[in-house]
């Protein structure tokens, strides 16, 4: 009876205080951190009942609705979060090959092969991974290409895999990577040399 009577607190608190403002803010960020690989930005306001940082808790409450495929990674998938997921945001889950957006742990999400990367007519038709973080670490990988003055350094889980990521482009994943109530994201656009 004590779990029953906890899920719906679950499952109905966490969403934005202000949904249009805290959306609004939500979407300018993560917007920011696209155009601007590397660079970290505040992302908050969203508190998923459990396994999900503020900033990805916010990010997918900005960014999912009923028309977003969501993939929980074996990580984080809990059916708290799942009822969360469904109640504020209405957005169905899915396999991984079918994900608009995939959730979890960097070992947990992989393989990077397995997520939609666009088509030549459609390249936006591909998964976006939210990647969750315990920290942000030491960089180990410099970043040319657009939204990039002239290089930018990031700390990157695989910097193998996401290098052939990049080689796609057009076609690819889009990555965030969220830890506390902070966000970076790094376009399939990025060119991406290893360092150290």
């Amino acid at each position: 009876m004590d779990q029953l009577s906890e899920t719906p607190t679950d499952i109905y608190a966490g969403g934005f205080a202000d949904p249009p403002a805290d959306a609004a803010h939500g979407f300018r960020a993560v917007m920011e951190v696209l155009a601007r690989p590397g660079e970290i930005r505040s992302l908050s306001g969203g508190c998923a009942p459990e396994g999900l940082s503020p900033a990805a808790a916010s990010l997918l409450l900005t960014l999912c609705d009923p028309e977003t495929g969501i993939y929980l990674a074996p990580d984080v998938d809990s059916p708290a979060l799942r009822g969360w997921l469904a109640f504020h945001t209405g957005a169905p889950l899915v396999a991984a090959a079918e994900a608009d957006f995939a959730v979890g742990g960097w070992e947990a999400l992989m393989p990077l092969e397995q997520y939609k990367i666009g088509t030549a007519e459609y390249p936006d038709r591909s998964a976006t991974l939210v990647v969750e973080l315990p920290a942000f670490t030491s960089p180990n990988a410099r970043l040319t290409g657009p939204g990039i003055k002239d290089s930018a350094a990031m700390a990157l889980p695989d910097v193998a895999a996401l290098q052939r990521n990049a080689m796609l482009y057009p076609l690819g994943v889009d990555v965030f990577f969220t830890s506390g109530a902070q966000v970076m994201g790094l376009p399939r656009s990025s060119q991406i040399t290893a360092e150290g």
